[in-house]
């Protein structure tokens, strides 16, 4: 025991907390923080994803303009998904689609899949020696249909910055099932501004659409808000490790991801730097984010025999100079 605190939450420790009010009433919060200046909040009612990020002081994490919206007000007609995207610093997209809405199989799917949408079945918190441990079990199931459970775990380390999340996706249905998962990271000010250093360790750089291919030279550079601005993404290939990074000088602090690009073998950058909707976007996943029928015509749609799991896993680490 240390003799000089009264409670270790004095230093690092777990707080579930409800919302109150608007879109967001009744959400479940696990408000997280650590001994060396990390706290964050983890969604319980939207797939334990991790919304708010701060790190010494400063926030990390855009927050989209519709805030923090319950799963109750969830649209998945067309684009309904951005009403209900928060953003946050990561939202899970799939497991049934990554990408804009799509046909596929006689199937009609909505934007970036319902996964992030959905509440936890169950969420509980452990702590050991060095780490504080988040375990969440998310369904996405239906009859007639895909039977896919998601087992999460967020590992923080008490005295360092770092988040290791781990999940598991396991097909309970008798038949063979697609799997999509992109993990959708996403900066905001004050680490995202115009003074930002963006490095990310890819081999290959291929635009998504023509303006992107217009201004594939300033990938890695991020303007001031502007007006009227278009998004611009990236699809970046790997030959070893995956890493992206963002540092920002004026405030002496950044953040670093890595992931083994052999198993979320897809990484698209998303560079948005609009009046309020100033945010960059990494995004490894098991697929692009062309949505599935495009994914099931170019080979690159990836199944989950009966009873099959498999298992992904990004690291995040916090640093300051």
């Amino acid at each position: 025991m240390n003799p000089y605190i009264g409670h270790p939450s004095q230093l690092f420790g777990v707080e579930e907390v409800r919302l109150v009010g608007g879109k967001a009433d009744g959400m479940r919060l696990l408000q997280v923080h650590n001994a060396d200046g990390l706290a964050f909040a983890v969604s319980a009612d939207r797939c334990a994803d991790i919304s708010r990020v701060r790190y010494k002081g400063d926030n990390m994490s855009y927050f989209a303009p519709c805030g923090y919206v319950a799963p109750t007000y969830y649209d998945d007609q067309g684009t309904g998904f951005l009403k209900s995207f928060t953003a946050g610093f990561f939202t899970t997209c799939g497991l049934t689609n990554v990408g804009p809405p799509c046909r596929d199989a006689e199937e009609t799917l909505p934007q970036h899949g319902t996964i992030g949408n959905l509440p936890c079945e169950q969420i509980w918190w452990e702590e050991t020696d060095d780490t504080i441990d988040i375990h969440a079990r998310v369904n996405d199931s239906q009859m007639f249909g895909r039977k896919l459970v998601l087992t999460r775990k967020i590992s923080c380390k008490k005295f360092k910055s770092t988040i290791t999340i781990s999940d598991i996706v396991e097909n309970q249905d008798d038949s063979a099932s697609p799997v999509m998962l992109l993990y959708h990271m996403n900066m905001g000010y004050p680490l995202l501004s115009e003074h930002a250093q963006i490095f990310i360790s890819s081999v290959r750089v291929e635009p998504c659409t023509p303006y992107a291919a217009e201004e594939i030279n300033t990938w890695s550079i991020m303007p001031s808000p502007q007006k009227g601005a278009k998004e611009q993404c990236y699809n970046h290939f790997f030959s070893k490790e995956g890493r992206a990074q963002i540092y920002n000088p004026k405030i002496g602090k950044g953040m670093e991801l890595t992931f083994d690009p052999q198993v979320l073998d897809h990484m698209t950058q998303w560079k948005m730097p609009g009046f309020r909707d100033y945010v960059l976007g990494f995004e490894p996943g098991n697929c692009t984010t062309a949505g599935r029928d495009k994914d099931r015509k170019n080979g690159f749609l990836k199944f989950l025999q009966p009873g099959e799991t498999k298992k992904y896993e990004l690291a995040v680490r916090f640093f300051s100079a």
